[in-house]
C-alpha cells in the first residue's frame, strides 16, 4: 500500500515551554556546524557546548553566539572543566589563569553558566574545606563577568562522586554565583537514591543533565563515555529524578548529555530527532505520573496522549514475482485465502480470521530482488487521527499516500529502519478493507489461526534502540522484556514491548556484534506470529495442507524431558510436530514456525495459555536459527528450491557474466540474487581482464570458503583449462586441486590445437589427472578456436575415451559454429553435465574479432535475441544446471555486476522455467 521514500521528519514548531529543552553538542557526530543545525531542525530552544567542539570548530565564539541566535538556540552551559579545586597553591593560580580564559570565551559565545567537574587531579587534596574556599574564589570571579559556576560531583571523582558531597562543598563555599550540575547518570550509575535531590534548593540547582543507560557492570567512567542511552532507552528512573528536581523547585532547561558511540557516529540529524523524542515522552511520563505539584510544572503543550490500541490489523510483505508465489502458496497452506485485491495498487489480501497480510508487489528500491519482508504494519486505534498527529509531533516522518478520492484515507509515519506504521479504525467511512475489491474466494472457516500476535523485526545495532524508543514513544507501548539470547551465529539482543492491554506486541531484535565474512546466510529476518487456540491440532492440519513446517531436532525434546515434567504424550505431539515450549509463572507458551520464505520471512504459530506474556524461551530462539540454516542448506541442493516452482531449474551464476567481482563477492552475489551455484574463473583468459589466483592465494582461498559456507552456494564448476600446443596437462594439477577444495564438480577445458592426436591425447592425460579428485573435464568448442564445433569437440571425446569426460554447451558458441541440434540429440546424455545459458542477435557478427568480442562483452538475456534456445536446451538432459555466461560491459558499467547478476537470473527464469512458474503473482495467488 506504500511505495515511498522515507525522508527526515518536517522540523516541529518551537513550542512554548515552561521548561526550555537543551541537547548537549556531545551527543552528536560531526562539526559544531552540524550539530548546531541538527539541534535546532529537531526543534531543541537551547544547547550545551562541549568543549572540544569549540576547539575544532572554525568558527570564532562571537560567530558561534550568531549562528545560535540565527538557528534560535539558547546556549544554556558551556562545558567541562576539570580538575579545579582542591589544587596545591601553584596549580590553583594556573587554574584560576586558565579559567578566566574560559570566561572570555563564555561572554564571546553569550553563555552564562559554566560547569566545574569534580577533580580527578592525583594533585589534588582531600581537604573539603579547600575545596569550598578554592570554589568561592572562582565564582567570585565569575560573577564579576556576570557568569556562573555549575559544580558538577563525578560518579568516578578522586574525593568528590556523589551529589550529597558536592552540594556540602556549594553550601560551605556560600557564594550566590556557584550551584550544582545534576547529572542523572552520576547518580544511578553509584546506586544513590536520586531524592537525595530534594535536598538542594531549586534556585541552587543551576542545571540538570539527563542520560538513561543499561545496567552494566563496569567500570563507572568506561560506561558514561561509551553506553548512555536517550531516556527511556536504558533503566534509570529518570521521570523520578526530574520529579525530584522539579518538586524542589528547579526551573531550568531540560538537557541531554549522552555519550555513545553508535550516536557519535550517525547522522546528526537523526540521532537529533531521537533525543528530542526521548525528552517529550519523559515530559509526558513526569507530567501524567509525577505528584501534582510536579505535574503542574510541566507543560505538556500540543502532545496528544497515546490512543488505546486494539490490534495488528495487518502486516505487509514486499514481494515481487520470485518471492510473491513463494509466499503465497505458504499461506495457503497456512489455511490463508486470498480474498481481495487493492482497487488501485498491486496489492492482494490474505485472510483468516483475524489474522490478515497484504502481499505487496509494487517495485520497492530497499527491498533485495527475489526477498519478502515487511515494510508496513497497521495498529488498530480508537482514534486514528489522534495516533497520527501524536506520532507527527513526535517527529515521525509522514509518509505521502497516492490514493483514488473513494479509498480510504489512512494516515502513516515512518518507523526508523523505514517500516511505514498505518493507523486504523476497521468500519466506519475510512474503513481500509473497503479498498479491496473481492475475489471471490471465501476463507475456508477451518479456524487454524485466530488473529496476529506479534510482529517481529531484526534491527542493525544502530537503528535498535531508536526502534525501541520510536514504538514506545509513538504507539505508547512499554517495555516488557529485554534479553540476551545465545544464537549460533553470536549473541542476539531482544527487546519486546506491548500496550497496556497486549493487544498490540512488537519484538526487536539485533546483533550487537558483527564481525567477519562468517554469518547466517539470512541477513535481517524477519517473521509474523499468528494466534491459535490449539497449536498442536493446527500444526497436525497445517502439515496436512502441506505447510512448510520448520522440523525440530530430537535433542531440543529430550532436554525438554529432562527439565520439564511433561506429560508424554503431550511431550510425544510436540516432538512430532515440531511444537516448542515455555512456561512461567502466569502460563505457558506453544509454538512453531515455518521454514524461512522469500529468504528472509517466516511465520510462527503461538498458543498462550493463561497470562503468558514473553515469546518464548531464549533456547528456542537458537534452536529455530540452527534449524532454520540447515533446512535453507538442504533445500538449495534440492531441485527447484530456489526458484521456487514445479518446472524451475537450477541456476549456477558463471564468473564471466560478473568478472570485476572477486570469489566471495561473486558467491555473495549469487546469493542475495537467488543462485544455487557459481563459476569460478582461476585463470587469467586475456591480458585485460582481473586474475582471481585462487590456487596460489591462501587468504583469497579461505575467505571464499568462508563465503561458501555461510551462504550455502556450491561451486559448481572452475575454468579455464586452455591446452595450446606449448602447454603440459600437468601443470594444471593445483588448479585442479584447488577446485577439488572449493567442492567444485566440473572444469571447463578448451582445446585450441590443430593437432587432432596431440590434443586428443593431452585432454585424455587431463581426465586422468582430475578424475582421482571427483572432477569432470568438460570440453567447451569457441568457434574461433582449432576445436571449433560440437563435431570436433564429440572426436575428441570418442578419442580419449574418458569416464569423466564431458562436453559444455555454450548456447552463443553452439549457434555462431553452426552445429547441428539433430546431432546433438544423438550423442550420451551423461556426456552433458551443465549448459552455458545467454542469448545474442540470430545473425553472427561479420569478422571472427567481432563474433569474439560479442561473446565476451555483447551478450543478451534468454529471450532478447535470436538464437534457438528452446531448441538447443531441449536437446541436452533434463534437469542440468543452467548456467548463466551472459557478460553485458555496457550493463554493467550502468547498474553494477551485482544487480547485472540479479538481472540475469530474473531473465532466465522468465524466459526459460515452466508455464507454471511464469504465470506470475495473480495466478499464483
Amino acid at each position: 500500500m506504500l511505495t515511498a521514500d522515507h525522508g527526515m521528519p518536517t522540523s516541529p514548531s518551537r513550542r512554548s515551554e515552561s521548561l526550555p529543552l537543551a541537547l548537549a553538542t556531545v551527543c552528536l557526530s560531526g562539526t559544531l556546524e552540524d550539530k548546531l543545525v541538527a539541534a535546532s531542525a529537531a526543534g531543541f530552544s537551547g544547547i550545551e557546548i562541549y568543549e572540544d567542539d569549540l576547539i575544532v570548530s572554525n568558527w570564532s565564539p562571537s560567530r558561534i553566539r550568531q549562528e545560535c541566535a540565527d538557528l534560535g538556540l539558547s546556549i544554556h552551559l558551556y562545558q567541562p572543566f576539570h580538575d579545579f579545586e582542591a589544587a596545591p597553591p601553584a596549580t590553583f593560580h594556573v587554574n584560576l589563569r586558565r579559567a578566566e580564559r574560559k570566561f572570555d570565551v563564555l561572554e564571546q559565545l553569550g553563555a552564562t553558566t559554566m560547569a566545574v567537574c569534580s577533580t580527578t587531579s592525583a594533585t589534588a587534596v582531600d581537604d573539603d574545606d579547600l575545596a569550598a574556599e578554592q570554589l568561592h574564589t572562582l565564582a567570585g570571579r565569575a560573577a564579576g563577568r556576570g557568569l556562573r559556576i555549575a559544580y558538577e560531583g563525578l560518579a568516578w571523582g578522586r574525593f568528590v562522586n556523589t551529589v550529597e558531597h558536592a552540594w556540602r562543598i556549594v553550601q560551605r563555599a556560600d557564594h550566590p554565583a556557584l550551584g550544582l550540575c545534576l547529572d542523572s547518570f552520576h547518580v544511578f550509575a553509584r546506586g544513590d537514591d536520586p531524592a537525595a535531590i530534594r535536598a538542594v534548593p531549586g534556585p541552587k540547582v543551576f542545571h540538570l543533565q539527563l542520560a538513561d543507560a543499561p545496567r552494566l557492570h563496569m567500570d563507572a567512567l568506561e560506561w558514561s563515555e561509551h553506553h548512555r542511552l536517550f531516556p527511556g532507552q536504558g533503566v534509570f528512573d529518570l521521570a523520578g529524578f526530574v520529579g525530584h528536581a522539579l518538586a524542589g523547585g528547579y526551573d531550568g532547561p531540560l538537557s541531554i548529555e549522552v555519550f555513545n558511540d553508535v550516536c557519535r557516529q550517525a547522522d546528526p540529524r537523526q540521532v537529533a530527532v531521537d533525543a528530542m523524542r526521548s525528552l517529550l515522552s519523559l515530559e509526558e511520563t513526569v507530567g501524567t505520573l509525577g505528584p501534582v505539584a510536579v505535574r503542574e510544572r510541566v507543560r505538556l503543550g500540543d502532545l496528544p496522549p497515546a490512543p488505546r490500541l486494539d490490534g495488528l490489523v495487518f502486516t505487509e510483505l514486499a514481494v515481487d514475482e520470485i518471492s510473491g508465489p513463494s509466499v503465497a502458496r505458504a499461506l495457503t497452506a497456512l489455511g490463508f485465502t486470498h480474498t481481495g485485491r487493492h482497487r488501485s495498487k498491486p496489492v492482494h489480501l490474505w485472510s483468516q480470521g483475524g489474522a490478515r497480510l497484504l502481499l505487496n508487489f509494487a517495485p520497492q528500491r530497499t527491498v533485495p530482488p527475489g526477498t519478502a519482508a515487511i515494510c508496513a504494519l497497521a495498529v488498530e486505534s480508537t482514534d486514528p487521527a489522534g495516533s497520527a498527529r501524536r506520532a507527527e509531533r513526535l517527529l515521525a516522518p509522514v509518509l505521502p499516500r497516492a490514493r483514488r478520492v473513494e479509498e480510504a484515507d489512512l494516515d502513516s509515519v515512518a518507523a526508523p529502519d523505514g517500516t511505514a506504521v498505518f493507523f486504523c479504525r476497521t468500519g466506519g467511512e475510512d474503513d481500509w478493507l473497503g479498498d479491496f475489491a473481492p475475489t471471490g474466494r471465501a476463507e475456508h472457516g477451518n479456524g487454524l489461526l485466530t488473529g496476529t500476535d506479534h510482529v517481529s523485526l531484526t534491527e542493525s545495532v544502530d537503528d535498535f534502540e531508536q526502534a525501541a524508543l520510536f514504538y514506545h514513544a509513538v504507539l505508547g507501548l512499554r517495555e516488557t522484556q529485554t534479553a540476551t539470547l545465545p544464537a549460533p551465529f553470536g549473541l542476539i539482543r531482544s527487546r519486546g514491548a506491548t500496550d497496556p492491554e497486549h493487544h498490540v506486541r512488537i519484538s526487536l531484535n539485533t546483533a550487537p556484534l558483527r564481525r567477519g565474512d562468517w554469518a547466517p546466510a539470512v541477513p535481517n529476518p524477519q517473521h509474523i506470529a499468528f494466534t491459535t487456540d490449539d497449536a498442536i491440532a493446527t500444526a497436525r492440519a497445517m502439515r496436512a495442507l502441506g505447510a512448510p513446517l520448520l522440523p525440530i531436532p530430537d535433542n531440543y525434546y529430550d532436554d525438554l524431558d529432562a527439565r520439564l515434567e511433561l506429560s508424554p504424550a503431550l511431550l510425544a505431539a510436540m516432538r512430532r510436530h515440531s511444537i516448542l515450549y515455555d512456561s512461567d509463572q502466569h502460563g505457558e507458551y506453544l509454538h512453531f514456525y515455518t521454514e524461512m520464505l522469500g529468504a528472509r520471512i517466516f511465520f510462527e504459530v503461538v498458543q498462550r495459555v493463561g497470562e503468558y506474556s514473553g515469546y518464548g524461551a531464549p533456547n528456542s530462539a537458537a534452536v529455530r536459527m540452527a534449524a532454520h540454516r540447515r533446512r535453507r542448506l538442504t533445500t538449495l541442493k534440492e531441485p527447484s528450491a530456489v526458484a521456487g516452482g514445479e518446472g524451475a531449474h537450477d541456476y549456477s551464476l558463471a564468473h564471466l557474466t560478473a568478472l570485476s567481482l572477486s570469489p566471495p563477492e561473486l558467491v555473495s552475489a549469487a546469493a542475495d540474487a537467488g543462485y544455487r551455484y557459481v563459476g569460478l574463473r582461476m585463470t587469467k583468459v586475456t591480458p585485460h581482464e582481473p586474475h582471481h589466483p585462487l590456487a596460489t592465494d591462501p587468504a583469497l582461498m579461505r575467505a571464499t570458503k568462508v563465503r561458501l559456507a555461510a551462504t550455502g552456494i556450491e561451486v559448481l564448476d572452475i575454468e579455464l583449462a586452455r591446452i595450446p600446443p606449448e602447454a603440459d596437462p600437468a601443470s594444471f594439477l593445483r588448479f585442479l586441486e584447488a577446485g577439488a577444495e572449493l567442492g567444485a564438480r566440473h572444469v571447463i577445458t578448451q582445446l585450441p590445437d590443430p593437432d587432432f592426436t596431440r590434443k586428443a591425447d593431452r585432454f585424455a592425460r587431463l581426465c586422468e589427472l582430475a578424475r582421482p579428485l571427483g572432477l569432470t573435464i568438460d570440453l567447451e568448442f569457441p568457434s574461433w578456436t582449432q576445436t571449433g564445433d560440437l563435431t570436433g569437440a564429440v572426436r575428441v571425446l570418442r578419442e580419449a575415451r574418458q569416464p569423466n569426460a564431458g562436453i559444455l554447451i555454450d548456447l552463443i558458441h553452439f549457434a555462431r559454429s553452426g552445429s547441428s541440434v539433430a546431432e546433438l540429440r544423438e550423442l550420451p546424455p551423461e556426456w552433458f553435465r551443465f549448459a552455458h545459458v545467454c542469448d545474442a542477435p540470430a545473425a553472427a557478427p561479420a569478422t571472427q574479432e567481432e563474433i569474439i568480442h560479442a561473446a565476451r562483452f555483447e551478450r543478451l538475456f534468454p529471450g532478447e535475441g535470436g538464437l534457438d534456445v528452446h531448441g538447443i536446451l531441449g536437446a541436452l538432459p533434463p534437469g542440468i544446471p543452467y548456467a548463466l555466461e551472459i557478460p553485458r560491459a555496457t550493463l554493467v558499467a550502468q547498474v553494477g555486476a551485482k544487480e547485472h547478476a540479479r538481472l540475469a537470473i530474473t531473465a532466465a527464469r522468465r524466459h526459460l522455467d515452466a508455464t507454471a512458474r511464469r504465470t506470475g503473482p495473480t495466478a499464483a495467488a
